[in-house]
């Protein structure tokens, strides 16, 4: 569908065969109606769940749609990246509306996404508007070349946006039913490399649940046409009229053998047919014939930039009788020649909304028929209709989670990779730079299982959010900070910069004899605890080994096992909060590094077996491999490969102070 402030073009053409075309008078009024809506800067409050965005509004600030009352926004808040511009200034001044004025453009990226908060589960109505306006001086719309880019909902391709040989003052609105998949809806615009995609205004209406009960998670249908009959005024029909801001094209004929009626009685639905809610406005109002004609014909063809055998529509037909003389009046209803109901009667001043649910039409450039029945007095009248043509919902979104954590990563480490944009896993040429999903289970939704960020140069402290991902099989090269600096993974508190060595000599020599005589009385202390400890030795660990392993593809050593490998915990080799590690030798001759917490951490220690899942799965050059571990009610423990040349703040001694996170793989 088109609008325009000079001229209104469709690209979905409707016809009636007594009449092709509206009358010039209605151009104008469209052109007098659009130009005069302004825009306001004042405080306002939209419909509850409406969401209306400026695209390319630079003002922080929202502002009123007077016409409307709908308050519109920055896009900001709902998209990375693009460019703002203003529509050619030979073109502002007829502009129906401020969102017309502004867009934004997308030269970067093949793709590029808008989210919007949602409800998981309800149906929306979201719409894009787009007015090119020669914004980039090139004329792109007229100079012959093909002007073509593609549409997402989510992760599914809904429709393209073809502005090849189109008047640049022309605005092309693009309207989509759909169900939210989660707590937002995504909408992306595709680059297929003939022009650059942007987008001039979007708009996203909450729908009753009940509402269109053809639309589902698996289904969602595209604005194809949508009408209302009768003698109006107004080209364009939307909210406060509709509650649900949909777009009704004006039908209006005048010349004979048409008749326009109008009531001003209230017209209601039927008993349990709340499926559209169309407004009884719309309804009070209807298209007929003379008395000595019994049918008439609505053509609705795709434009030429539209594969009319690739499109399956769905015809929807609203009908009351507003006539208050009880009249005789039934007719039948075709497409293309094949009978769509038979016998049909409408009901007085309550709405009959006629569609077969679920079964869409295999063309796309079909004709309706309304032809009066032999027994009826009076012919066919019509008040509405839409017609939608179908959008498959095919692909899955990544697993929520999944993309929750990554996203919380790409915000932690700032990253400004342009293919993360969107959904990380679907569609697949389009998947994030950097990520492996896994599509094997082709009813679930893919998982990722593999990161690598390699080229991002990141530091700082390893993101928690990763140890969440229990998908996650491998970090490859280049995952902070452990790779960069050639330790293990890391996690914890920051440590704090050491301070360059300033002391004088003379305090050294005062303090050393001081600290010689600590030892001495450390040492006699650690001698008791010692044998203290031996005469403990006894005690049977074994009663308290857990009785369910972890279903990891690493060993799980006993108690006793730790004993004789580390020689009855004889070599310590370093100390810290949580316990001590001690020096251990396999059964195999290699070294390894136990790491034992202590046995008043073991009550509190939450986060031993999340360590232990994530640690078992992490492969890299620069980590230390995790070997074991043992799960036992009196001692928890750790067994890693042993690093001879021991730790980093070791190799590090005497050189630059620390920015960085302590590490907990090894003491």
């Amino acid at each position: 569908m088109f609008l325009a402030s000079k001229h209104c073009k469709n690209q979905s053409r409707t016809m009636i065969s007594f009449s092709c075309s509206a009358s010039p008078k209605l151009t104008s009024i469209l052109a007098l109606l659009l130009i005069l809506v302004t825009m306001i800067q004042v405080n306002g409050q939209s419909p509850p769940g409406f969401i209306s965005i400026d695209c390319g509004w630079e003002n922080s600030s929202a502002y009123l749609n007077g016409a409307l009352n709908i308050v519109y926004s920055s896009d900001v808040w709902f998209v990375e990246g693009g460019q703002n511009h203003q529509i050619s200034p030979e073109f502002i001044e007829d502009a129906f509306n401020g969102q017309q004025k502004t867009l934004r453009s997308f030269p970067g990226g093949s793709r590029n996404c808008y989210t919007l908060p949602s409800t998981a589960g309800k149906k929306y109505l979201l719409r894009a508007m787009f007015t090119y306006g020669n914004y980039d001086r090139l004329n792109k719309t007229l100079d012959g070349s093909l002007f073509l880019f593609g549409l997402h909902i989510g992760v599914n391709f809904w429709e393209a946006v073809n502005l090849t040989n189109w008047d640049p003052s022309v605005t092309v609105f693009k309207e989509v039913l759909t169900v939210a998949p989660s707590n937002s809806v995504s909408f992306c615009l595709i680059n297929f490399g003939s022009g650059i995609p942007f987008i001039s205004s979007l708009e996203l209406r909450p729908l009753q649940d009940t509402m269109y009960p053809f639309v589902n998670t698996s289904v969602s249908v595209s604005y194809f046409k949508r009408c209302r009959f009768g003698n109006i005024t107004d080209p364009i029909t939307r909210y406060p009229v509709d509650d649900y801001d949909r777009f009704w094209e004006s039908c209006t004929f005048t010349s004979y053998p048409f008749i326009n009626l109008n009531t001003n009685k209230n017209v209601g639905s039927l008993p349990g047919n709340n499926d559209f809610n169309v407004p009884s406005a719309i309804l009070q109002q209807t298209s007929t014939l003379d008395t000595n004609y019994s049918r008439f014909s609505i053509n609705v063809a795709s434009a030429y930039n539209k594969d009319a055998l690739s499109l399956q529509l769905l015809p929807i037909f609203h009908f009351t009788e507003i006539n208050g003389s009880n009249p005789n009046r039934r007719f039948d209803i075709f497409s293309t020649g094949e009978v769509l109901f038979q016998g049909f009667s409408p009901s007085p001043l309550q709405v009959d909304s006629m569609y077969k649910s679920g079964q869409f039409l295999q063309k796309g450039d079909t004709f309706f028929t309304l032809d009066k029945t032999p027994g009826s007095s009076l012919p066919p009248l019509i008040n509405a209709f839409e017609v939608y043509s179908l959008v498959q919902m095919e692909n899955l979104t990544t697993d929520f989670n999944d993309v929750y954590n990554i996203k919380q990563i790409k915000t932690h480490y700032n990253l400004a990779r342009t293919s993360w944009n969107g959904d990380p896993c679907w569609p697949r040429e389009y998947s994030w730079e950097g990520l492996t999903c896994d599509y094997s289970k082709s009813n679930q939704n893919p998982r990722i299982v593999t990161l690598n960020l390699s080229t991002s140069g990141l530091g700082g402290r390893f993101a928690i959010l990763l140890m969440n991902m229990m998908s996650l099989e491998n970090l490859l090269e280049g995952n902070p900070v452990c790779s960069n600096n050639k330790d293990s993974y890391c996690i914890g508190k920051k440590k704090k910069k050491r301070r360059r060595n300033t002391t004088p000599i003379l305090l050294i020599a005062v303090i050393v004899p001081v600290v010689l005589i600590s030892l001495l009385v450390g040492m006699c202390i650690l001698w008791k605890l010692y044998w203290k400890d031996k005469s403990g030795d006894n005690e049977n660990y074994a009663m308290y080994e857990e009785e369910t392993p972890l279903h990891i593809d690493i060993r799980r050593f006993t108690y006793t096992e730790l004993k004789l490998i580390t020689n009855n915990f004889h070599s310590i080799i370093g100390k810290g909060g949580f316990g001590i590690v001690y020096h251990g030798i396999l059964e195999n001759g290699d070294e390894v590094a136990v790491k034992v917490l202590m046995e008043t951490s073991i009550a509190e220690s939450t986060d031993f077996l999340p360590e232990v899942q994530t640690l078992s799965k992490v492969h890299h050059k620069n980590l230390v491999t995790l070997q074991g571990y043992c799960q036992n009610k009196k001692c928890l423990a750790l067994v890693y490969d042993f690093m001879p040349r021991g730790n980093l703040q070791q190799l590090l001694r005497g050189g630059s102070a620390l920015n960085f996170y302590e590490c907990f793989c090894q003491a």
